[in-house]
């Protein structure tokens, strides 16, 4: 059987651009998705397309990733549960899928002698930094379920490279936004959030003051940056993936284009800024990201019917969703 790659995830938003790239650079593909948060529409273009191949399960399933995997050369692990405040209200549903499916796919790879894995890690490890711009070497510090479940997936993976020999790198991501972006019911990413406001007519939701800044990377960015770690990334190495720099929310409220804003409490736990110290990856791989926020946003605005669907969220209805949020999490 001829070499592919297998994307987890692959309906999710980073996972169908995953797979759109790795198609359109001639690879074959499986994307394997239990449509928990990904979308089958995300990927339905390649329907019909004899290098691609769907299949509906969960990672956390160890026989069926065994056998999946049989004949994959390479392996994007995009498959997680996300978000904030699921994680704090039910922390059982995350570490099975974001600690037991890591390990899943972990030995899934091992079995089946795949010659690359791929984890999509999150820069959230490292909770509120005492160093700006952060490096891969800060302290760990998880302030949430959420959180802490990635970071537990990626040193099983880590692991499971230094023992096993499973040739395998890491990518810590950094406030990553792009089309497909998550448009479920839970209440999570900013720009799910302000695009269906906008949408709406109602007025966008800034926590705190909207000075806070965040590295906000376009999602072709890091696609790019798995791309290059496929090719170039070392063996048991972590890399940071962000765009080379911070906007304020205050900012991205100014390019989304609205007079219309109200502010609501900020919450613990918080940092009052992310931004991604990505000299490594740039060392290593030569990589660096491409796209800036205004022509991200522009692309965003240009697309807004994909959010025409998702949850429009209210001062009221945002407090009643984050009350475990200032219950738990502590500053």
């Amino acid at each position: 059987m001829e070499a592919f790659d297998i994307v987890t995830g692959g309906a999710g938003f980073i996972g169908s651009h995953m797979v759109d790239a790795l198609l359109a650079a001639g690879r074959s593909v499986l994307a394997i998705d239990d449509l928990s948060i990904g979308r089958r529409v995300n990927i339905a273009a390649h329907d019909g397309n004899p290098r691609f191949r769907f299949v509906e399960a969960s990672v956390v399933d160890r026989r069926r990733m065994v056998d999946l995997f049989a004949g994959a050369e390479r392996v994007f692990h995009l498959a997680a549960l996300a978000d904030i405040v699921p994680s704090v209200q039910t922390p059982e549903r995350y570490f099975d899928a974001n600690v037991n499916g890591s390990y899943a796919v972990a030995e899934a790879a091992r079995h089946n002698g795949v010659k690359k894995l791929l984890y999509a890690a999150s820069s959230s490890c490292y909770g509120i930094p005492d160093t700006y711009p952060t490096p891969e070497s800060a302290a760990i510090n998880p302030r949430y379920p959420y959180a802490l479940t990635k970071y537990l997936g990626e040193q099983i993976l880590l692991h499971w490279g230094q023992l096993y020999g499973v040739p395998m790198t890491s990518l810590r991501l950094f406030n990553v936004y792009g089309p497909r972006a998550r448009t479920s019911g839970t209440y999570g990413a900013v720009f799910g959030v302000f695009l269906a406001q906008k949408i709406a007519g109602k007025p966008l939701t800034i926590v705190g003051d909207g000075t806070q800044t965040r590295d906000f990377t376009y999602v072709s960015d890091v696609v790019s940056a798995f791309l290059a770690a496929a090719e170039r990334g070392r063996d048991g190495a972590i890399y940071n993936v962000g765009s080379g720099g911070t906007v304020s929310v205050n900012r991205l409220v100014e390019l989304i284009g609205t007079d219309e804003i109200t502010y609501i409490p900020k919450r613990p736990g918080e940092p009052d800024c992310t931004f991604a110290d990505t000299s490594r990856i740039e060392a290593e791989m030569g990589w660096k990201a491409q796209v800036p926020i205004e022509e991200g946003v522009a692309r965003l605005l240009a697309n807004l019917d994909y959010w025409r669907d998702a949850p429009v969220w209210t001062p009221d209805r945002i407090a009643d969703a984050t009350q475990d949020w200032f219950k738990y999490i502590k500053p």
